[in-house]
């Protein structure tokens, strides 16, 4: 199967804004339901390709406000424009999608984001030169998330000042 990422607004039938319901039978269109340990919503297709799907807090904790893909073992295609996020090495993947967004690395770890888009890869550590070593090879997740996702409090003031959205 092939999955295109949307951002800001999801992947394949999950979309950001979606009610719990809603997330539900979008799931249920893919896979069998099961819970994470942090209570999100989850599928496992029989290739690997994982999706779970993360609710807001206060007021929009009814919403989707993430959707968290995670790579296949095989077969599936998860893609954003020509890039195959899974299916190249990490470095490749950060080359590719420089042309169509302004990526950076994150602090915090070895992924990668897009803030304009909230588009986050994540590897567990960098293994740029090792093709074996999968895990730190390639990237392992990809989270899409509303705009606003990570804001801190007063970037949240600013952003509804400015006449933008509240993140879910």
């Amino acid at each position: 199967m092939e999955f295109v990422l949307d951002p800001p607004r999801g992947v394949g039938p999950l979309r950001l804004g979606m009610t719990t319901d809603e997330a539900c039978g979008a799931l249920e269109t893919l896979g069998r339901l099961t819970p994470t340990a942090h209570g999100e919503l989850a599928v496992h297709l029989p290739s690997g390709l994982g999706f779970s799907v993360g609710f807001g807090v206060g007021s929009t904790r009814d919403r989707v406000n993430a959707i968290e893909v995670w790579r296949p073992q095989e077969h599936d295609l998860v893609r954003y424009h020509d890039v195959d996020v899974f299916g190249l090495p990490a470095p490749e993947v950060v080359k590719r999608l420089r042309h169509h967004v302004e990526i950076v690395s994150n602090e915090d770890d070895d992924g990668f984001t897009a803030r304009k888009l909230y588009l986050a890869l994540w590897r567990p550590f960098a293994a740029d030169d090792d093709r074996d070593e999968e895990q730190g090879h390639f990237f392992q997740s990809v989270l899409l998330a509303r705009p606003g996702y990570d804001d801190t409090p007063a970037e949240a003031v600013a952003r509804l000042a400015a006449g933008g959205e509240p993140g879910y």
